[in-house]
């Protein structure tokens, strides 16, 4: 059994000898709400239960690797492995499962930017990663935090200190000034501010100066990542994510020349933690 769950959806799958099965149902970040997260994971499974013939109580003796929005150490991760029916489960945060992957088994690097970011390499059978600490300290380069920077730079804008630009009037003129800007940002969500990352991003494809900075201090800081985490030049790097990608134009040309394009997804990644998670098992008992 393998569960990719995110801040926008949570996809369960079943993978075995005679079955092979994925289901997807909502939201499930055990931090942002913990009991909406067990909801969705346990309806998961009674779908994926119906869609495959098997029961719940057959899906939950397989081994289960889950790769999680919000599991931020032991604690939570203990919790929740507690209040669900599996006989043997490992809860991770959800970056091993998007680096595997992505990657597969060989070595690279991945920049991942969608509402939220991190950086990670996988080398020689050890991960390393940095960032995905969340909106309010972290998750340079994301969806969200390319919503929050445009806003600011408007409002630099207004103070005469940056200049103005197609879309900088654009934002103003859609909230009516920087008082209502002001105002609406304080009561924005991560995903609302991300919301506003394809405005930016569009901007940029049509030479926007304020939209063009944006997206090269969200690649320079992906770069100053990766090579923190061991970037050579001939090491793969994959961008994920939403926007992730969209970056690629943005950074040095030394590491452009190293992009690939990811050999799966996040659910693969954990299917594949989940195969290496029972191999433990077999060979414990044997």
């Amino acid at each position: 059994m393998a569960v990719d769950g995110g801040g926008t959806r949570c996809r369960l799958a079943v993978r075995g000898k005679d079955v092979g099965h994925k289901v997807e149902v909502g939201a499930a970040n055990v931090s942002t709400d913990f009991e909406a997260a067990l909801e969705q994971l346990l309806r998961g499974l009674e779908v994926l239960a119906s869609d495959t013939g098997l029961s719940v109580t057959e899906l939950t003796r397989a081994p289960a690797y889950l790769g999680l929005a919000g599991i931020t150490g032991r604690t939570i991760a203990e919790r929740l492995a507690a209040a669900l029916p599996f006989e043997s489960v490992r809860i991770e945060d959800d970056r091993a499962a998007a680096l595997r992957g992505a990657l597969g088994p060989q070595d690279g690097m991945v920049a991942h930017c969608g509402t939220g970011s991190f950086v990670a390499s996988q080398k020689s059978g050890a991960n390393r990663f940095a960032g995905g600490w969340g909106s309010v300290l972290g998750d340079q380069a994301s969806a969200q935090w390319v919503g929050r920077c445009v806003l600011s730079k408007v409002l630099d804008s207004v103070d005469g200190v940056a200049a103005p630009s197609q879309l900088s009037e654009y934002l103003l003129s859609r909230w009516g000034g920087a008082a209502e800007i002001v105002r609406a940002a304080a009561e924005m969500t991560p995903a609302q501010f991300g919301e506003l990352a394809p405005l930016v991003t569009e901007h940029a494809e049509r030479d926007d100066a304020m939209a063009v900075a944006i997206m090269r201090e969200g690649a320079d800081y992906l770069a100053d990542r990766m090579t923190k985490l061991g970037w050579v030049a001939g090491l793969p790097i994959c961008l994920t994510g939403g926007i992730g990608p969209l970056y690629a134009k943005y950074l040095p040309s030394v590491l452009q020349g190293d992009l690939m394009q990811p050999v799966g997804d996040p659910l693969s990644g954990a299917l594949a933690l989940a195969r290496a998670f029972q191999k433990e098992i077999e060979h414990e008992h044997n």
